[in-house]
């Protein structure tokens, strides 16, 4: 195997966690407002690996913000298997909100996703 391959493979084996890729979906209430959910779009499995953190104020109050550099196997331009900026991953309870999406290589094979996990403190 070429060291491409290899690393492909590599990292395909770290691809360990599985996420739920959701967008947020507003409709009418019926009232002349909206009411907003989140849909699941699909399931992704990709590795998730801290960044740094901070305290912040979020709309409950304080929070603690962390950040995640999450990795997924690559989609295309505009296929909707691929992430987006204010989509969001699910794992279980816990969600990451989507800050950016970029290619990892060349090729495409994989995207890195930086996210943001808030959590009340």
């Amino acid at each position: 195997l070429s060291s491409g391959a290899a690393g492909v493979r590599d990292m395909s084996r770290r691809l360990t966690s599985k996420l739920v890729l959701e967008r947020l979906d507003a409709v009418p209430d019926g009232a002349g407002g909206m009411h907003e959910s989140w849909v699941a779009l699909g399931v992704l499995w990709g590795e998730v690996k801290p960044r740094s953190g901070r305290e912040s104020v979020g709309e409950a109050g304080q929070v603690s913000v962390t950040g995640f550099r999450i990795t997924v196997h690559g989609a295309p331009q505009g296929h909707s298997a691929r992430p987006l900026p204010e989509q969001r991953f699910r794992d279980a309870g816990r969600v990451f909100r989507i800050n950016s999406v970029t290619e990892a290589d060349a090729g495409g094979r994989f995207l890195i996703c930086l996210c943001d996990e808030e959590v009340a403190t």
